[in-house]
């Protein structure tokens, strides 16, 4: 259900209204749940009930336009009494077990894929939760005893797919982030995610990390030190890699069809493109997890929460790419 203070439940009650999440459940609070529905139900001049199911499988029988619940158990007290808009360690802390309890789920077989709604990085580091964004949390939640399997985050809507190298770090160190290894990893999970949602043999564009992709080491020497080698690695594997190309261009070739994906070497690199064509239809979703998860392309929008006046429209995208990923649609 995401932060309790945020957008989060609010979509979620949305989506169900309009009867955009077939087959969905929320992984939640039943109270902040029935907060989200009444907030919704006023703006659509109708009520929208909130049903309580004991098991995943229980969604399937509870009737259209109704939001089921999978409640959480030991979440904190009066979740549905927080403010709207503000940060809460309490509201991260239930944010961390939903995720963490959805996981167990899609482990056990029990759903077909997890979309999260947005939380809130401050509410979470408030609570004590040791992890920065759900990319790192789910991480950790699919290890196998103390090997964590490697993920990227990839951001995409019909135009444009771009894998990022690094993700929640500062500047600086993402520019650490980058070596060898760490960009021929990306590749190579990028062509293993791509071969399943049916693209078994991506043209994927690496992008540079200076600008000009270094203009033949006058502007850095990443590209020629770090990222060719990693690229030369991963065609004599027969990943179709290219590049490494000016990061200013690279995604307009990408939007107009010459790649099917591109490799950014840190998260604006990558983000703003696809942001900038609009979140509504952005999909967040982390590659390289044994299990799919899709997250909306925005935050928990403080501004918004509890006013009914948030837009569902990325996570009913979010939503739809889950199913084709996982094969529910």
């Amino acid at each position: 259900m995401g932060d309790p203070c945020g957008i989060g439940p609010e979509i979620l009650a949305m989506a169900f209204a309009r009867g955009a999440l077939p087959g969905g459940l929320v992984v939640g609070d039943v109270e902040v749940m029935r907060r989200a529905a009444a907030i919704v139900g006023a703006g659509e001049r109708s009520s929208l009930p909130v049903a309580v199911i004991d098991r995943a499988a229980d969604a399937a029988s509870v009737p259209p336009r109704c939001v089921p619940v999978l409640a959480v158990p030991g979440l904190p007290a009066g979740l549905a009494a927080l403010p709207h808009g503000r940060v809460d360690a309490a509201a991260g802390a239930a944010a961390a077990a939903c995720i963490r309890h959805a996981a167990a789920l899609a482990r056990a077989g029990e759903v077909a894929a997890i979309v999260t709604a947005p939380i809130h990085k401050e509410a979470l580091a408030a609570a004590g939760v040791p992890y920065p964004g759900h990319t790192e949390l789910l991480q950790a939640e699919a290890a196998e005893g103390c090997v964590m399997p490697p993920v990227r985050m990839m951001l995409a809507n019909d135009e444009l797919k771009t894998v990022l190298v690094s993700i929640h770090v500062s500047l600086r160190d993402a520019i650490d982030a980058v070596t060898r290894d760490a960009v021929l990893e990306t590749l190579r999970i990028a062509h293993a995610a791509a071969a399943r949602w049916g693209c078994p043999l991506p043209r994927i564009a690496v992008a540079g990390l200076n600008p000009h992709a270094g203009e033949g080491g006058l502007f850095g020497d990443e590209e020629q030190r770090v990222i060719a080698p990693a690229i030369a690695a991963a065609r004599a594997e027969g990943i179709d890699a290219q590049g490494p190309h000016a990061p200013d261009t690279v995604f307009m070739r990408a939007r107009r069809g010459e790649f099917d994906l591109v490799i950014a070497m840190y998260h604006d690199q990558g983000l703003i493109p696809v942001k900038y064509l609009g979140v509504e239809q952005g999909v967040n979703v982390t590659l390289g997890l044994p299990f799919v998860r899709t997250s909306p392309d925005h935050g928990t929008a403080f501004d918004l929460a509890g006013s009914g006046r948030a837009d569902p429209s990325s996570l009913v995208a979010a939503y739809a790419m889950a199913r084709r990923l996982s094969g529910a649609a």
